[in-house]
């Protein structure tokens, strides 16, 4: 089986969308899929992935938030790229302009949105829930709403990586909607990288002793994280209790983070850690993740913290909540500073250690990537050799 993925926000210096990608393309071979990444570049330009395949790239023009980034604009040159690749199954990975420039290509290949992303979490929930119920948002963006309508009559399949996500699609009218959670490396993270030392460092570059407690952010500095919430979160909780908070990240919002954090000695910002293996001894050696976004679509860091032994601190709507099981942690309402820092306190206010053996005993149930991509495979197999649901609608 062929399959080509659309991928609109593919980028070399990307994050969470490259890693994905590059597992991906690594997980087809071991289940038998010949597997093409059709991007945006430069005219000429050549993405080269980790294992030295080579994505497959059209001129796309620069994306005007962010320049890492560009988008498919020419939509004849991206169905004949797709005509010369004659896949047998077609995903697209952003539900804007490229995913409507698939499901208009005339080929016969079935095909799957992908929801990478979830747009109204990302910006219209967040800007405007302080003030609007989300059904009230919901109906002032019905435009978009009808957007994702017409997608859904033209994919076989709307892939979810969260059951709350797949909901809000089914409830929005999309009758595509389907649940494929994703999940962590295998062999990667795990409790028994915990080390001692490097916490009680930590801890003593916060300023605190060794019986303080060391909480741990992880994620791209940029406004849809919340940081700064997070941060006065933090400040609130650490009149009453001796907390450090250690966060790993950088991007376009480091300014306002750093500004937020001010002079408190017991915040640390640290850069990026690309080292899997470095980041898993860090997630391991900390005593609770503390989250602030509610628009991830799966939440990676959330899976990644649970399967190293950690409590999670996460908000209560999002990919992240779903990640939260009993004994190993707790959820806040999203968005609400005040509530994340009771929670906190009372995180703080049970035994620790008591708690990290809970969450340590629950790590093992973490889903893995190969068991995601297993079902992402069989699913479309099923699909491109199957009956289409796509079909049908159109020929009504």
């Amino acid at each position: 089986m062929h399959v080509v993925d659309v991928c609109a926000f593919y980028s070399p210096q990307g994050g969470g969308v490259k890693t994905y990608v590059e597992r991906k393309v690594r997980a087809a071979r071991r289940h038998g899929v010949r597997m093409t990444i059709l991007a945006p570049a430069r005219n000429g330009e050549v993405f080269a992935l980790s294992d030295g395949d080579r994505v497959r790239t059209i001129p796309g023009r620069r994306f005007p938030l962010d320049g890492r980034y560009r988008y498919f604009h020419d939509e004849p040159a991206l169905h004949a790229a797709l005509d010369e690749l004659a896949p047998d199954f077609v995903e697209a990975s952003s539900p804007w302009s490229s995913a409507a420039m698939v499901a208009r290509w005339p080929g016969a290949a079935p095909r799957a949105l992908v929801m990478h992303a979830d747009p109204l979490a990302s910006y219209a929930y967040r800007w405007f829930g302080g003030v609007f119920s989300r059904a009230a948002i919901d109906r002032r963006f019905e435009r978009f709403w009808n957007h994702l309508r017409r997608l859904d009559r033209g994919f076989d399949l709307v892939v979810c990586a969260n059951r709350d996500l797949t909901r809000r699609m089914a409830e929005g009218g999309l009758e595509r909607a389907m649940t494929i959670p994703m999940g962590v490396d295998p062999g990667v993270f795990s409790p028994a990288h915990r080390d001692e030392a490097l916490r009680a460092r930590l801890l003593a570059e916060c300023g605190l002793a060794p019986d303080a407690t060391l909480l741990l952010g992880v994620g791209r500095l940029a406004a849809e994280k919340r940081w700064p919430m997070v941060i006065d979160a933090m400040m609130a909780a650490g009149i009453a209790h001796p907390i450090g908070f250690v966060l790993v990240g950088d991007g376009r919002d480091r300014a306002a983070v750093v500004a937020r954090a001010g002079q408190d000695p017991h915040i640390r910002l640290l850069a990026p850690i690309s080292d899997r293996p470095a980041l898993a001894r860090l997630m391991a050696s900390a005593d609770a993740l503390v989250h602030g976004c509610d628009s991830e679509t799966y939440c990676m860091v959330a899976s990644e913290a649970r399967a190293s032994g950690l409590p999670l601190i996460v908000p209560d709507s999002g990919g992240a909540a779903e990640q939260v099981v009993p004994g190993g942690g707790w959820t806040y309402r999203a968005g609400d500073s005040g509530d994340l820092a009771e929670t906190i306190t009372r995180m703080v206010g049970f035994d620790p250690q008591a708690q990290r053996r809970r969450a340590g005993a629950l790590a093992g149930g973490v889903r893995s990537m190969d068991e995601h991509f297993a079902e992402l495979f069989t699913t479309y197999r099923a699909r491109a050799f199957g009956n289409s649901p796509r079909e049908a609608a159109l020929a009504l």
